[in-house]
């Protein structure tokens, strides 16, 4: 079985290379698709009901709704995790996205305050 760090990875690679959510030109809109795609793929990979009621919520919630199901196909080993583990997975492929599509980012229109 896959360790924290490989799992991560490969949920990484799928995500830069299947989905543009994380190539928005802000900061904060990458953050916020981090935090609420990430937080609601978790929760539906738990069975958990996901909020939708704002329309924001109900972009986020397809964007979730897809991962869900692609990770549930490409990764079997996610089948074999408690909820426990898959919420402390999220979290850190969160942060982990924070760091690759943000704060270690090179782009410097993620800073431009005119922007």
């Amino acid at each position: 079985m896959a360790d924290m760090n490989d799992k991560i990875a490969q949920l990484e690679n799928f995500i830069m290379k299947k989905c543009l959510w994380q190539f928005h030109s802000r900061a904060w809109d990458r953050k916020n698709q981090n935090e609420n795609i990430l937080r609601m793929t978790g929760e539906l990979l738990c069975g958990e009901t996901v909020n939708t009621d704002s329309p924001t919520d109900r972009c986020y919630w397809v964007d979730a709704a897809y991962l869900a199901d692609s990770f549930r196909e490409k990764f079997d080993w996610l089948a074999s995790m408690s909820n426990k583990e898959i919420k402390a997975l999220f979290v850190a492929l969160k942060e982990r996205m924070d760091f690759v599509t943000v704060d270690g980012s090179l782009n410097a229109e993620l800073t431009d305050p005119r922007y």
